[in-house]
């Protein structure tokens, strides 16, 4: 469980060492709503970057950042609406863009949500310890570049066959970086060198791993889930409804969002998303693919299965294609023609290849459940093409350059998205998954067998207990801002 128990001494320590580097820590609070963001910050960050390495960018861990690389402030929630004409669904999908984060990606407030605790409360020095992130991409890069604000060292695990974008933004935040055999799959790799550290290392290393803090569903639930809120509330017009929302399974930790969805709209469904070729959840399976930010091969620890209603797959070949059709001149062209607004098309470049992955599994949802213009499905596009645009050069090499009838080809194929490897989980089916945790974290991580049962048995109690939270740690982080004034 998220540990709030403060050692006074290391606490004021901490805080010492914030107050000597400038540091203020934003709450839970601030990030769900901007306006309660003092002043004396909001006039500093009209002269900073959105991804520059300051610590007032803190303050920029939310879903409603301006869409501005320099200067920007807050507004509305960000997100777009996907239409019909181009997922070939009734059902209206909502997506919350999470390009406008610093890092361009939403995991920079996992990473928060991990590591705050551990700061306010002692239990991790900044000014000794090395914040280890081992991710498959996205979290390592927003813990490194939080570990850079926090003026602390950092060292990013992240698989080999990640994007050229990826590494070279790294080397310039962290301070070591660790590439993993294999590509996003391969997460069981990048524990077995968490085991390293912890073996070889003589410094002081913290491992934050995504996969089995709570504290990143917790900030899911707490931010992104009234995100979420916020742009239905926008979008639903009377006699709508909110059918459903899907996330990819990835670390485990954006179903927090959909988790809070289900406590507001007590109807509504929650999908897991995993790839095809590697349907862990759908079919035990195994394998590799190309969906970077999806994740493979074992449940998550924190994910919560008995809160998730249904299991989607998604092939790869599919998001690869529509990566290529919603970005290439020839694509956008026949989008145009097929009558998706101009003005969506020019945003489409704001969805990355994981975020492809959730909008088929959205449609897979629509679909599988005969939704109509009245339902609307909520997902996330976690971050933009701005992470992937070697992946577009990668395949006009691999595949030559597109023309117009590969984007017939690819539109067609999109309509035609179908409710084929999907699974609609029964109570054993939903224990079914949840077993499989037993081999990566009770067999191989050294998790506690008494937890998981209680992750199962005492359910409501334990992620009740982990996912409402955040006021608590809010009040220790107010106390923190204070010491460190």
């Amino acid at each position: 469980m998220i540990d709030l128990h403060v050692d006074k001494k290391k606490m004021e320590a901490n805080a010492k060492y914030c107050k000597e580097k400038g540091i203020v820590l934003p709450t839970i609070a601030q990030m769900q709503n901007p306006e309660k963001i003092p002043s004396n910050v909001t006039n500093d960050l009209k002269n900073i970057g959105l991804w520059d390495i300051h610590p007032r960018n803190l303050f920029r861990i939310t879903w409603k950042n301006e869409q501005k690389a320099k200067g920007g402030l807050y507004g509305d929630t960000n997100y777009l609406v996907l239409p019909p004409e181009l997922t070939g669904c009734k059902a209206k999908i909502v997506a919350l863009l999470g390009k406008w984060f610093p890092t361009g990606a939403h995991k920079v407030g996992a990473s928060y949500a991990c590591l705050a605790p551990r700061l306010v409360t002692g239990q991790f020095n900044p000014a000794v310890d090395k914040a280890v992130w081992p991710s498959t991409g996205n979290y390592c890069r927003g813990g490194a570049y939080i570990s850079a604000l926090l003026a602390c060292k950092s060292i990013a695990i992240l698989p080999e066959e990640m994007s050229k974008e990826r590494f070279e933004w790294l080397k310039t935040v962290a301070g070591e970086v660790i590439a993993t055999p294999g590509c996003e799959s391969n997460v069981k790799e990048i524990f077995d060198k968490c085991w390293e550290l912890r073996k070889t290392r003589n410094d002081s290393i913290f491992i934050f791993n995504q996969f089995e803090e709570l504290g990143n569903p917790m900030w899911h639930y707490n931010v992104t889930g009234h995100a979420a809120e916020d742009a239905l509330k926008k979008e639903m017009k009377a006699g709508e409804q909110l059918f459903g929302s899907v996330f990819s399974s990835g670390s485990g930790g954006t179903m927090g969002a959909g988790y809070y969805l289900k406590s507001i709209y007590k109807n509504s469904k929650m999908a897991v998303a995993e790839a095809l070729q590697c349907p862990t959840i759908i079919n035990n399976g195994f394998g590799g693919h190309r969906i970077e930010g999806i994740g493979d091969k074992h449940i998550p620890w924190i994910h919560d299965m008995k809160n998730t209603d249904m299991g989607i797959a998604v092939d790869d070949e599919v998001a690869v294609r529509m990566l290529r059709l919603i970005n290439e001149p020839q694509g956008r062209e026949l989008l145009k023609k097929k009558g998706v607004a101009p003005e969506l098309i020019e945003k489409l470049n704001m969805i990355g290849i994981s975020g492809l992955g959730n909008l088929i599994s959205a449609i897979k949802m629509a679909k599988y459940y005969e939704c109509t213009e009245k339902d609307v499905i909520v997902t996330v596009f976690t971050d933009s093409l701005e992470l992937y645009a070697s992946r577009l050069t990668e395949l006009t090499k691999e595949r030559g350059a597109y023309n117009d009838y590969q984007a017939h080809a690819d539109y067609e194929m999109v309509k035609s998205i179908g409710i084929d490897n999907v699974e609609e989980f029964t109570y054993y089916g939903k224990r079914r998954v949840h077993n499989l945790k037993y081999y990566t974290w009770i067999e191989q991580q050294a998790k506690d067998l008494k937890e998981l049962n209680a992750q199962w048995y005492d359910h409501d109690n334990y992620w009740n207990s982990a996912l409402t939270i955040a006021p608590k740690l809010d009040e220790l982080i107010m106390q923190f801002n204070d010491m460190a004034k």
